[in-house]
């Protein structure tokens, strides 16, 4: 739609309809002025004041080698080769120039006021807070707003208008300071692109404490008491591997040229959440071997036992994150995030593959020899203990194989703080009959406050949203919503082809199409004009298009407006009219921001059904149309991922009641975090639905290898098979979750929209799916399918169990063979 705006219309034909930039926002810098006490702007001292501060943005030079570059030097210029200033200062001059010579019959009217040379402006975004008296007359205006653009035609001239925007800052925040009266809010076309990255800077030392935080859960979580057997290093390498791979992502993207945006932020968690999951994982297994085997088969159980689901979620990952790296995904920002995200996921499989299980291997040895887990020296046997310090002795704690029977050396590691509370109070608790109908009664509560806040859901169209707090955009968009939403931006209205203007039919239909919007051009007028004279009846083509042709350029009221009409001449010197404009505004309301959006969808709509073929567009169109495709394109994207996935672990799951529980549990979490953003109050804009994204795989991740433990488990009751599951898995999910907790408490603190939404998102997703795990899962298992078939003894005597005979040796090595057939 731009592109063609601009081949019809293009900047330099649009002089005198600089309204809200038209079609492209280029460079400009704009300040709202407002009074601190809500005095009128147009007393003579704020209107001094204002002309004063025009001055001085018209005096700002850019000093470049060899000349210094004034407003005059690269703005927009007239016909005359002066610069193009709003018509608001017109009005000021007029103002002012009337109270010097007592007139009292200047009025001004809104938003459409008349100047001195006959021309017809519209104010409705340079005045704000308006008050009028009959007639539109206004009585008080409480902020006035002004804009000035510049040229950036080539590269140097683009280089000076944006130091030009820089400096236009500073001389509006210098200027008051010494007018402490009013407050001003500086706007440049640069404002939004810098405070977007600003939360970047902000981010620095807040995310440096996430990960001193981390580290240090992790070194506890993987710690216990007994010397040899802790784990600390492996919590410290589990991180280790996330950060390296997470950083190869990032030199990757960087040595190809990719660009960087903050929402990278989010990576980090990303990979915190899967990673870190997956070496706990590990280390969980390694605690289920036996210590008397060597470590090369105690490593063989454990990428057995753990690598498959691992593989498995990270393929999940990647087709996720691959689709919405492709070209199905139309914004840069998101697919860019996508691609990092594959790239880190990738590398991190392969980090834990070699490093993080070369460093288990070397652990396993440690543990072999005996050897303490830190400082990795030789753990003297108890009696030698007994005589060092009480101290030493606690550092040194350590249980010895030859201590203990065969039965107590398969518990070794129940010493471990989480693997203690879960296998003797949590795992009984939970699955306690007296405790299953309280956590229905949660659920169900929990799915009604998540259905309170789904049907309550709105789409995010505020550009505030993804910059830093305490900024110019923030300050700006602000104002500018406070004084200057009473109309929305100008929206161009484009006829692109050649129609017959001379029918009065279809004058009405062009007048109809626009009924009800507040129109502003005098072609628009114009042709209303012939209507109602009805001189365009039987009019021949070329008496018409030749009177309109010499009414726009010879006549003075309507010459200042021939660029909304593009004339073309024949070889019989007639003259047709190829395409023409006019220009619209909506009435709006200050509470609901999606009322544009919803006139864009339906002025669209009225575009492909007409009989005159035009377009709308303004250039905030663009960023409506971003937010649009941020909600759905990932959408589309997730869901498509999501039916390849279930159509593909179909074939490598061993039960098919696995792909159900998942798919139940994963919409249950979606559909509670949705709700609960909405309640905190989120919008789906494009981090949140990055964040959503993220969260079906943070679901399976944390979820899916309790439930296969779960459902593939025979003999044994449900109840059991549940208990099971938490032992084996809990202490992983739990350690991931306590690292993926701790680093995210720190973004909330970060001064961004940004980070408030993926704080919001991330840790909704972290609770809710915990919330899962550990309550809904393990309460309704217990009762639902699979069933489960206790082991019974088989009565039939036929079944005997053979027993191998026992060979004995005595004292005086004499063999001794006690051979019993059967039981």
């Amino acid at each position: 739609e731009r592109n063609l705006v601009d081949s019809l219309f293009p900047v330099n034909r649009s002089k005198h309809r600089l309204y809200s930039d038209l079609q492209t926002p280029g460079r400009y810098g704009r300040v709202i002025i407002t009074s601190f006490r809500k005095a009128n702007m147009l007393d003579q001292h704020h209107t001094d004041l204002i002309l004063k501060l025009h001055s001085a943005v018209t005096r700002i030079q850019v000093q470049r080698p060899g000349f210094n570059y004034t407003f005059a030097h690269i703005c927009i210029l007239n016909n005359d080769k002066t610069c193009i200033v709003d018509d608001i200062v017109h009005v000021l001059e007029e103002l002012k120039a009337a109270r010097s010579s007592n007139r009292t019959n200047f009025a001004i009217t809104y938003p459409i006021t008349h100047l001195k040379d006959g021309r017809e402006v519209y104010n409705g975004h340079q005045l704000g807070g308006v008050t009028v008296h009959s007639k539109d007359r206004v009585k008080s205006a409480e902020a006035i707003q002004l804009t000035y653009y510049l040229q950036a035609i080539n590269s140097l001239n683009d280089m000076v208008a944006e130091k030009w925007e820089s400096i236009f800052c500073d001389t509006v925040e210098l200027f008051q300071k010494s007018n402490r009266k009013v407050k001003m809010y500086p706007f440049t076309s640069s404002s939004l692109k810098e405070d977007f990255q600003k939360t970047s800077r902000v981010s620095e030392r807040y995310l440096i404490t996430s990960l001193v935080l981390v580290v240090t859960l992790a070194i506890l979580c993987c710690s216990m008491q007994d010397c040899v057997r802790s784990k600390p290093w492996l919590g410290l390498l589990g991180l280790l591997t996330v950060t390296l791979a997470t950083l190869t992502a990032a030199g990757i993207i960087n040595l190809t040229g990719g660009k960087y945006n903050s929402t990278f932020l989010g990576i980090p968690f990303v990979m915190l959440g899967h990673g870190l999951y997956g070496t706990f994982e590990m280390l969980s297994s390694w605690r289920k071997t036996r210590e008397d085997q060597h470590v090369k088969e105690r490593t063989a159980a454990v990428f057995a036992d753990s690598m498959l689901s691992f593989s498995l979620t990270t393929a999940m990952y990647l087709v996720t994150f691959g689709i919405g790296a492709s070209p199905f995904t139309n914004i840069e920002a998101a697919r860019i995030f996508c691609c990092n995200s594959c790239i880190a996921i990738f590398f991190n499989y392969l980090y834990v593959l070699s490093f993080y299980g070369s460093s288990l291997v070397f652990t396993g040895y440690i543990e072999n020899n005996y050897q303490h887990s830190i400082f990795c020296r030789k753990v003297p046997k108890p009696e030698v203990l007994q005589e060092k310090p009480a101290w030493y002795r606690f550092l040194l704690t350590a249980k010895f194989s030859e201590d203990t029977d065969d039965s107590e050396e398969t518990n070794t590691y129940e010493s471990h703080l989480l693997v203690w509370f879960l296998k003797r109070y949590y795992c009984d608790w939970i699955t306690n009959t007296y405790v299953k109908p309280f956590v229905v009664l949660f659920y169900l509560v929990y799915i009604s406050f998540a259905l309170m806040g789904y049907l309550q859901v709105s789409e995010g169209s505020d550009l505030s949203n993804i910059v830093a707090t305490a900024t110019r955009t923030i300050e700006y968009t602000t104002a500018q919503q406070k004084y200057f939403s009473n109309y929305s931006p100008v929206i161009g209205f484009y006829i692109y082809e050649s129609i017959e203007y001379w029918n009065t039919s279809v004058q009405e239909d062009v007048l109809e199409y626009t009924k009800g919007f507040v129109r502003i051009s005098w072609f628009e007028s114009y042709l209303n004009y012939l209507r109602k004279l009805n001189i365009s009846t039987g009019l021949p083509k070329k008496n018409f298009t030749d009177m309109l042709r010499n009414s726009f350029l010879k006549t003075p009221q309507f010459s200042h407006f021939s660029e909304d009409i593009i004339f073309s001449k024949k070889y019989n010197n007639e003259v047709d009219v190829v395409a023409s404009r006019m220009f619209l505004v909506a009435k709006t309301m200050e509470t609901k921001r999606e009322e544009l959006y919803d006139l864009l969808e339906t002025l669209r709509k009225l575009s492909l059904t007409s009989k005159v073929k035009f377009i709308v567009f303004n250039p905030s169109f663009v960023y409506m149309d971003r937010y649009a495709s941020s909600v759905g394109a990932p959408l589309q994207n997730s869901c498509i991922s999501a039916l390849f996935l279930l159509f593909f672990s179909a074939f490598l799951v061993a039960d098919s009641l696995i792909n159900v529980w998942l798919t139940l549990t994963v919409a249950s979490v979606e559909f509670g975090v949705i709700g609960f953003m909405t309640l905190w109050k989120v919008e789906l804009d494009c981090i949140s639905v990055l964040c959503l994204i993220y969260g079906i795989n943070y679901t399976i991740d944390n979820c899916a290898p309790l439930l296969s433990t779960f459902v593939l488990g025979k003999e044994f009751t449900r109840t059991k098979w549940v208990k099971n599951a938490l032992e084996v898995h809990g202490v992983a999910i739990l350690q991931s979750y306590l690292c993926y907790i701790v680093g995210l408490i720190p973004l909330a603190a970060v001064p961004s929209n940004l980070t408030r939404t993926l704080f919001r998102c991330l840790f909704l997703i972290a609770l809710v799916t915990f919330f899962h795990c550990f309550a809904i899962l393990p309460v309704i298992l217990t009762f639902l399918p699979p069933s489960k078939k206790k082991r019974k003894e088989k009565k039939n005597p036929e079944n005997r169990e053979e027993i191998e005979c026992v060979e004995m040796v005595d004292i005086d090595s004499t063999r001794v063979v006690d051979q019993i057939t059967t039981v």
